[in-house]
């Protein structure tokens, strides 16, 4: 099972308007610890950014599953109960679990949604979808292959 470490990466962009602007972007990291999920955006992000950047944050996320787009631009995160019924009681509960959904635009984050969730047994409805800020997502390497 994946662990999703949220880490936001602070540097100098150069604008569509030639200015330089301090910016702060959030990339997902699947990663074993902090330190490990520090270490793996920065290794991502050196080719991508001339001069100095810091990580300012790193954070564990709740994202339990992430359903994938290559044509995609955005990433939505999509808050979903899941509805069990207690045997004994006959009492409905509902766990909620997050998953990030690769789409270029709202309705199309809900057909993946829907696409990834074909051939699951389990009730569920969905509580929320939201767009994120997040840049990009790196899936964990295994062996020196490319995330």
């Amino acid at each position: 099972m994946a662990n999703w470490f949220e880490c936001k990466i602070r540097y100098d962009k150069i604008m569509e308007n030639g200015a330089i602007k301090k910016v702060t972007e959030p990339y997902l990291v699947d990663a074993l610890s902090f330190t490990e999920a520090e270490a793996r955006i920065i290794e991502e992000m050196t080719p991508y950014i001339s001069g100095e950047f810091s990580v300012s944050a790193v954070k564990r996320t709740k994202i339990s599953e992430i359903f994938w787009d290559d044509s995609a631009d955005k990433w939505y995160l999509v808050k979903v109960a899941f509805i069990t019924i207690d045997e004994r009681t006959a009492v409905e509960k509902k766990s909620i679990s997050q998953i990030l959904v690769a789409a270029s635009d709202f309705k199309g984050a809900l057909d993946n949604f829907l696409e990834g969730m074909k051939g699951t047994m389990a009730d569920y409805e969905i509580v929320s979808i939201n767009e994120t800020p997040l840049v990009d997502v790196y899936k964990v390497k295994l062996d020196g292959q490319p995330s």
